[in-house]
């Protein structure tokens, strides 16, 4: 629905867009983060359980103020025979045809490398826990913190980056993240401590930082792959780019986790994680040399800023 309203609007306008909805996602991951752990200890797992299968209930009462134009055509079967077999070559030869596209195969191809990148979550998540001793209780405040961080990084991204030219963004808050992506190093090797800086804090303000600029840098993956979804292909087409982002990211934490067997890095050995760390963040600036795959830059018009307006 998303992808359907931004074709054809400037990049600030598809930026208002995603920003709503990423930024409601994110308001729902504070409420759930703040409240999860509070109900599970006044009434128990089960009744936590049994409230958020309900949730997605409300969904579905909220869908039936969807207003669709229904498309005419002739009735597709839904039998799994010869006809089903047919119909699902033709939208994959549909789907390939879009994708094969340079306009949407080049994107694409600079989204997955972007993503692909190796990444030492895992080996920091053993480091924290094993190493550092936090509980399930803090790392719960952690994640209502990068809740908020999520929310403020889609305002920041609404506010004052959705009319910056997606080149220009990449470049920018890739530099930026793999700088501060650095500062993790301080945390292995206990240097935040000379400073005066406890670990939780430590942990907590790397988190809030890391989290809103990654969460800014993300958004305009989710509007560039809008922007370039044919009509009459949104949906599949948009869920496609979306598995080749994610398919990025499983193939980085691959790589993340060969290396953190390379370094020798365990659950109880964190010797050399701060080499891991730091080849890690270095490797995100690898793909900058193909910034030249995205699209260039598009003037806003003014009807688009007009119906911007309104919109906000």
């Amino acid at each position: 629905m998303v992808v359907e309203r931004a074709r054809g609007e400037s990049q600030s306008m598809s930026g208002s867009l995603q920003s709503l909805c990423w930024g409601s996602s994110a308001f729902g991951g504070i409420v759930s983060a703040y409240f999860s752990g509070s109900l599970v200890e006044a009434y128990g797992v089960r009744f936590v359980f049994g409230a958020t299968s309900l949730l997605p209930l409300i969904t579905s009462a909220v869908s039936v103020l969807v207003k669709e134009q229904p498309v005419r055509g002739p009735a597709r079967g839904v039998s799994l025979g010869n006809g089903f077999i047919e119909s699902s070559k033709n939208n994959f030869t549909q789907l390939w045809g879009a994708v094969k596209q340079p306009s949407v195969l080049l994107p694409t191809l600079f989204i997955f490398l972007w993503q692909a990148t190796p990444q030492s979550d895992s080996a920091m998540f053993f480091f924290t826990t094993n190493k550092l001793g936090f509980t399930p209780e803090f790392l719960g405040r952690v994640k209502l913190v990068t809740s908020v961080a999520s929310l403020i990084g889609v305002g920041l991204y609404n506010g004052f980056l959705k009319k910056v030219p997606l080149r220009k963004i990449f470049l920018v808050m890739t530099l930026i993240g793999t700088a501060l992506g650095m500062t993790q190093v301080l945390l292995v090797t206990g240097l935040n401590r000379q400073f005066g800086i406890s670990d939780e804090w430590f942990a907590i303000g790397d988190s809030l930082i890391i989290t809103v600029l990654g969460q800014a840098s993300f958004m305009p993956v989710l509007v560039l792959a809008a922007r370039i979804c044919p009509q009459g292909m949104e949906a599949t087409l948009f869920a496609t780019l979306m598995s080749i982002s994610n398919g990025g990211s499983v193939l980085g934490g691959l790589i993340g986790a060969g290396l953190t067997q390379v370094f020798g890095v365990t659950k109880d050995r964190f010797d050399n994680l701060a080499f891991l760390i730091i080849l890690c963040n270095l490797s995100s600036l690898l793909p900058l040399p193909l910034l030249g795959l995205l699209p260039g830059d598009e003037p806003d018009t003014k009807d688009n800023t007009d119906i911007e307006m309104k919109s906000n």
